[in-house]
This record gives structure tokens, C-alpha cells and sequence, in this order.
């Protein structure tokens, strides 16, 4: 899925995870420092910048370039003010107190503690070396082999008004990489609207016939598709051809990670266990399994 169609899933994905995120109960002595300026004001609880950095600081790492946009900066405020409303409106009904909240919460601070843990130990060791990701991408060259690609640049706004109006000030000599991080509402805005490099079928059609008319350099006209009004920049055009090591070095890091980091697991896994003393009850946890039989009337 490329950064256009992925736009709309990601700002629902963004919502859903700010709203069910942790966050202290009003009044409470859980409640996060306050620090930096005001964005908003619900029922006299304050939400500042600093509450939402350390939203986005917790967000998953595909999701806080989609945070950095406009629309997307607007969206997760809105949910921060609907989550505090909410969490208001539980305080007052006598939701956020008992034994049940009570032993979630100690269950969410184990869940936390055991996270914490493990990322610092998996980030620490589980790295992968230049020349083993070199070793990869030699031994799966073919792997690395693509088409003809293009690379563009793109501003996309919600109006046709607003589209001509930046189409204006790029004639008129902005830069379009400015102007694609202060207005477009795609998360590539935070690299200044860079959508990479791509080859034919990878993007939306109206982009893709648009991008591929354009001269090295060039700047279209505006053009609509089914997400916006764009206004797209080619930035640069290449042959078929084997992609360089630098290139894809990143992609070969992000493919074999995650079974190194397994692998890591594992390992902390068996060194936990051969400093304890472990008991196992089969009988009881193979009991667990059974089902329930149903009682038999006593016949009279």
C-alpha cells in the first residue's frame, strides 16, 4: 500500500490508539506534569504541548509521521479532548474507583515494567551488521532487481481552492518542500512531501499519469484523485536496473530484524531460566483444559 492510499487507514489507526492510550484519571496523582503551551481547555483540565509530545512520543513508530501533519495533528488533539471527556464523565459516574480498576491497573503495571524490560534489552542486543546485511543482499541479489522508477514529491490538501492558491506561491518562487510540511495532509509532508522512489502500478492512476507527464524537476498542474487535490514535483527518473546496496540497505534491516530480535528472546528467555527455580504443576494446568462436564440427574 503506497503513502497516498494509506492515508485515510493511518488517521483512523492514529485516533483509535490515542483514544484507548494511558493516560491518569482527572485529579488523580497519576495525572502527567503539565508542561508547555495550552492547545486546549476541557472543563478547566488544560491539554499542552508537552501532553501532546509524549502522545506522539508513544505512538507506534509507522503512525508519528502521520502526527506531524495538519490534519493529523487536529485529529489527535480532537481525540485527546473526547479520551479526557470521557475519563471526566467515568470520574463523576464513580467508574474510575473499586477493586476492579484497581487490579487492572497493578495487571497494566507488570504489562509495562515486563515492556520496558524487554526493549531495552532487545534494542541493545539485537543488532544486525553492515556486513551481514551486505552478506544478504549479495546472496538475494534478484531480490533487488526493479523496473523503470520515477521519484516524486507531492502536496495534498482536502480543497481545489487551496490546491491553486499553493500551486500560486510555488509560480511565484516557495519552495515546495516548505510548503508540502506546513500544508499537506499526507504523512509524507514530514519529508517535505517525498513519496521515493516508485515504479508504474504503485501509485493511485490520476497520480501516476500525471507524475510520469512530468520533465525531471517539473511541477503539475493540480491534480484530483480519489484522496485530495495534488500537486505533484518529479524529482527524478531511473532505468531498470539492480537497486544499490545503499539504497535498500535500510528495507534488508527492516526484513531481518524481527527475527533476530526473536532470536534475542529467546536467549534472554533461557538465561532467566537457569538462574531460577522453576516448578511446573502439569496436573493442574492440564486440568485447566478440560471441560466442565455437565451434572447427571440422580434418577429417582
Amino acid at each position: 500500500m503506497n503513502s497516498i492510499t494509506r492515508t485515510k487507514c493511518i488517521a483512523v489507526a492514529l485516533c483509535s490508539v490515542a483514544l484507548f492510550a494511558c493516560q491518569g484519571t482527572p485529579g488523580s496523582s497519576t495525572a502527567t506534569k503539565q508542561e508547555g503551551q495550552v492547545l486546549a481547555e476541557v472543563n478547566g483540565k488544560k491539554i499542552t504541548s508537552g501532553d501532546f509530545s509524549r502522545e506522539v512520543k508513544n505512538l507506534p513508530e509507522y503512525l508519528r509521521a502521520m502526527a506531524t501533519t495538519p490534519q493529523g495533528r487536529k485529529e489527535m488533539l480532537d481525540t485527546m479532548v473526547i479520551r479526557e471527556l470521557i475519563l471526566q464523565k467515568a470520574s463523576k459516574d464513580g467508574l474510575d474507583k473499586g477493586p476492579e480498576i484497581e487490579e487492572k491497573l497493578q495487571e497494566l503495571k507488570k504489562r509495562l515494567i515486563v515492556e520496558a524490560f524487554l526493549k531495552k534489552k532487545v534494542e541493545t542486543d539485537a543488532q544486525i551488521s553492515d556486513a551481514d546485511l551486505k552478506k544478504f543482499y549479495d546472496q538475494n541479489i534478484d531480490k533487488f532487481k526493479a523496473g523503470e522508477q520515477i521519484r516524486a514529491s507531492h502536496i495534498l490538501v482536502k480543497t481545489e481552492k487551496e490546491a491553486k492558491e499553493i500551486l500560486a506561491q510555488l509560480k511565484g518562487g516557495a519552495a515546495f518542500e516548505e510548503l508540502a510540511r506546513k500544508h499537506s495532509v499526507d504523512s509524507s509532508s514530514a519529508k517535505g512531501g517525498d513519496l521515493g522512489w516508485f515504479g508504474k502500478g504503485a501509485m493511485v492512476p490520476a497520480f501516476e499519469r500525471a507524475a510520469l507527464a512530468l520533465k525531471e524537476g517539473q511541477v503539475s498542474d493540480v491534480v484530483k484523485s480519489d484522496f485530495g487535490f495534488h500537486i505533484i514535483k518529479l524529482t527524478g527518473k531511473r532505468p531498470a536496473g539492480t537497486r544499490p546496496f545503499d539504497e535498500v540497505k535500510d528495507q534488508i534491516k527492516a526484513a531481518l530484524m524481527p527475527s533476530k530480535q526473536q532470536e534475542i528472546f529467546q536467549k534472554i528467555k533461557d538465561e532467566l531460566k537457569k538462574s531460577a527455580k522453576i516448578t511446573v504443576k502439569e496436573d493442574a494446568l492440564n486440568a485447566m483444559s478440560e471441560p466442565a462436564q455437565p451434572a447427571v440427574p440422580e434418577k429417582k
